[in-house]
């Protein structure tokens, strides 16, 4: 077969025709499917990310800066404070109600895939239990489970996926029974790729002689998919007002802690937003931060290296509030912002892209030699009328899973610690001892907090030997 004629015509008004090079050596189903790609990328939006590749030397960002100047850290409410504006009692009875009620659903990003730290499929497959074996999945999923073992109704949840991970994502809920949860209340929908480009050219790379080297579209990604799959609506259909979201690698996660909802709830909140305290400068996190009547958060690679150092008087840096992607909005906050074309702005990552050589030769790059673009769904921030942030230790609900065995940081064997001293210190709360050098695991669908430990555990019990409590 030929090339179609609207697809050969899209690429010369984009200037694109190179990636037809290789089409005689693809054979005819090959052909079809590399149709069907083609016809498939948003060449406006291919114009416009050219533009912002182009402009980038020119200190052109894709998104609006901030003025540093006139920033702050905003005012935090603090996850189990005496001293917040709003009660910690009521807030924890208003979250309660607002779970029990049903009124409350959850978006589980799930697109990353698992090579970086040497397994293949999706990153929500890796085991990191450090009893149980559990992987990512198991932990998150049961942790929904347990919401409705104590609040009498299921949380109605959304896994988003991608191109890379959507079919292992689906064999593994169906494989496993969606991990307990009722199917009828997991929906599953995937994110769009976004062609990456020549970092010199702006040309698009290909990464076969049938196929765009492709990306995910970043978390921001969720906003458009959810909408375009229906997923808003299906949310409405089971009586979900507020959507809380958080992250497939962060074990530790508390997106759903009726404390934070009831803050949320209680500020009359559009989008509420954890974060953990910044310590030291060169914490890779971004922070949130307050400027002329809107919050929005700044990347750290765009926080300049004297803002990120500057601290207050006490010793706190100024910029400390550091994000952790876990986040709540209001329904009718995300359809709003759905049908806004600019609500989020394209970001660009130089990054080593392996690609097909002149000849056709798959080269794979030791340095960044393509631009990839995604979107961060905090840029929502500064649409929403009203923003709570509340701070949570670290300890408590963030051990991000982001590099390979043997790294510094962020890796496995740091994850399992955390989470072993996180089960620690809740069963002491609830009068459990644990012997020293014992590793401890809280089964992720029997025990949320120390309040669940008494129904598997009598207070003054010592355990002695690796346990996963609630099995």
């Amino acid at each position: 077969m030929t090339p179609p004629p609207a697809v050969v015509a899209a690429l010369a008004r984009a200037g694109q025709e190179h990636v037809l090079a290789f089409w005689d050596r693809l054979d005819e189903p090959a052909q079809r499917a590399f149709v069907a790609e083609l016809e498939a990328v948003d060449w406006p939006l291919f114009d416009e990310m050219r533009r912002l590749t182009a402009a980038r030397g020119h200190g052109a960002v894709a998104h609006d800066a901030v003025d540093l100047t006139i920033a702050a850290t905003p005012p935090c409410l603090r996850l189990g404070g005496t001293t917040n504006g709003i009660p910690r009692e009521a807030a924890v009875a208003r979250g309660g109600e607002a779970l029990r009620a049903g009124g409350v659903g959850a978006i589980l990003v799930a697109g990353g895939q698992g090579t970086r730290l040497g397994c293949q499929g999706p990153k929500g497959l890796y085991r990191v239990g450090p009893i149980s074996g559990a992987s990512l999945f198991e932990m998150l999923l049961g942790k929904l489970v347990a919401v409705r073992r104590r609040y009498g109704r299921d949380v109605p949840l959304a896994i988003m996926t991608s191109s890379a991970t959507d079919a292992d994502t689906r064999a593994f809920l169906d494989a496993r029974s969606c991990c307990g949860l009722d199917p009828a209340k997991v929906f599953v929908f995937r994110q769009h790729d976004l062609p990456a480009v020549d970092a010199a050219t702006g040309r698009l790379l290909l990464d076969g002689p049938g196929h765009l080297a492709l990306a995910p579209d970043g978390h921001g990604g969720m906003l458009v998919a959810l909408a375009e799959s229906g997923g808003l609506d299906w949310f409405s259909r089971h009586g979900v007002e507020h959507v809380a979201s958080f992250q497939v690698d962060n074990p530790l996660a508390l997106p759903l802690a009726a404390e934070f909802l009831g803050y949320h709830l209680l500020s009359d909140a559009e989008l509420s937003t954890q974060v953990v305290e910044k310590r030291a400068p060169g914490e890779r996190v971004g922070v949130v931060v307050e400027a002329g009547g809107r919050h929005t958060i700044v990347e750290y690679s765009d926080l300049p290296a004297v803002a990120a150092a500057e601290r207050l008087p006490g010793g706190r840096l100024r910029f400390h509030a550091g994000s952790i992607a876990v986040h709540c909005f209001t329904r009718e906050f995300l359809r709003r912002a759905a049908a806004r074309e600019d609500a989020l702005p394209l970001h660009l990552a130089f990054k080593a892209v392996p690609a097909l050589d002149a000849d056709g030769v798959r080269r794979v790059p030791t340095a960044p030699n393509a631009i990839k673009f995604e979107r961060f769904i905090f840029d929502l921030m500064p649409l929403a009328r009203r923003v709570c942030v509340v701070e949570i230790e670290a300890s408590e609900g963030f051990a991000p899973l982001k590099n390979p065995p043997g790294s510094a940081g962020d890796a496995p064997e740091h994850v399992q610690a955390a989470l072993v001293a996180h089960a620690t210190r809740v069963l002491g709360r609830a009068g459990v001892g644990v012997a020293d050098g014992v590793a401890v695991e809280l089964a992720a669908d029997r025990i949320l907090d120390e309040a669940d430990v008494a129904a598997v555990l009598p207070a003054g019990t010592v355990i002695a030997r690796p346990t996963v409590v609630g099995r």
